[in-house]
């Protein structure tokens, strides 16, 4: 497909019919597809929320709310009856759960609604997917073969890859997702970054690199939700997010399985890179579903800069 297509026309391609023109193979299209469609009932879940909390913690020790709750559940539910998903991964279940006959060969992992926390102030939040083949441990180049996420703003939007490029897609008045970006590309080097965790607990090599941000005249943007921090560089076309390491956290915040691979696949196939300051996101191999690590997400140019500073305290 790639650039051929008109500015006219875009508009006009629907996610179906731009998966089945880029050759995406037709179990995982459906199952896309469906996951997209999955977006629509979280974001009417979202609307008729009325903000209040479960009442229990989930396994990370976070407070739970019903809305992370329901989102799980139509989640696990819309992917039972598939016929492609053999095992769900969610941050909010302590378990891996087989959802199939175990014939299947796709494995899910989720953050069904990342962010929550903020839908009382009424910002951006975000539903995270990573599809794996064949299993969910090892190392994500290995394993996965698509994520997307969903981003529940002022447009429903939708961002995905299949390994053929990144490509954004909007929620539009007839409930039809359709085309809004192809081959979105980072350019080499950006101009905003997003830094998460708080000053006083970064590591000195850490405080160097937002310092030579700053002093570069990087602008600062960061709404507090990874969803909506991670489509502002893309769609930005450039830039960095960081939640780094820190001094009581080694392993930073942000889960590896759920979180950071599934965004990682996406920003390689837009011409970026991710990193835990040693190696490429996609080449850490994944051993418990509660693991974490630091990232360094973005354009080159500023991921390469960082893995500069980082490499200070490691050499």
């Amino acid at each position: 497909m790639g650039e051929g297509i008109s500015d006219y026309t875009k508009f006009c391609v629907d996610l179906r019919r731009h998966m089945w023109m880029a050759g995406v193979e037709t179990e995982l299209r459906r199952l896309i597809w469906q996951i997209a469609v999955t977006g629509k009932y979280i974001s009417a879940k979202i609307h008729e929320s009325n903000r209040k909390l479960a009442g229990f913690k989930n396994i990370f020790g976070e407070e739970q709310l019903a809305l992370d709750k329901s989102s799980d559940a139509i989640l696990k539910n819309q992917l039972q009856f598939s016929g492609f998903v053999r095992e769900y991964a969610s941050e909010e279940q302590d378990q891996i759960v087989q959802i199939g006959t175990g014939a299947e060969k796709y494995f899910v992992t989720a953050d069904p609604l990342d962010g929550s926390s903020l839908v009382d102030t009424n910002l951006a939040i975000g539903t995270i997917i990573g599809i794996h083949n064949g299993a969910m441990y090892g190392k994500g180049r290995d394993t996965m073969v698509a994520a997307l996420y969903i981003t529940y703003g002022p447009l429903i939007t939708m961002v995905y890859s299949a390994g053929k490029g990144t490509h954004e897609f909007v929620l539009n008045r007839e409930g039809e997702y359709v085309l809004s970006q192809e081959n979105i590309r980072l350019k080499e080097k950006g101009d905003i970054y997003s830094l998460g965790g708080l000053r006083k607990d970064w590591t000195p090599e850490h405080l160097r690199f937002v310092e030579y941000l700053e002093d570069e005249g990087y602008k600062l943007r960061y709404s507090g939700g990874f969803v909506p921090d991670i489509n502002q560089v893309l769609i930005k076309n450039g830039g960095i997010f960081t939640y780094p390491a820190l001094k009581k956290s080694p392993h930073g915040k942000l889960r590896l399985l759920f979180e950071l691979l599934p965004m990682a696949f996406l920003m390689e196939q837009a011409g970026g890179e991710a990193t835990d300051g040693k190696q490429a996101i996609l080449d850490i191999s994944v051993e418990d579903i509660g693991q974490r690590c630091p990232i360094y997400i973005g354009s080159r140019f500023e991921v390469g800069k960082a893995r500069e500073f980082l490499e200070e305290v490691q050499t």
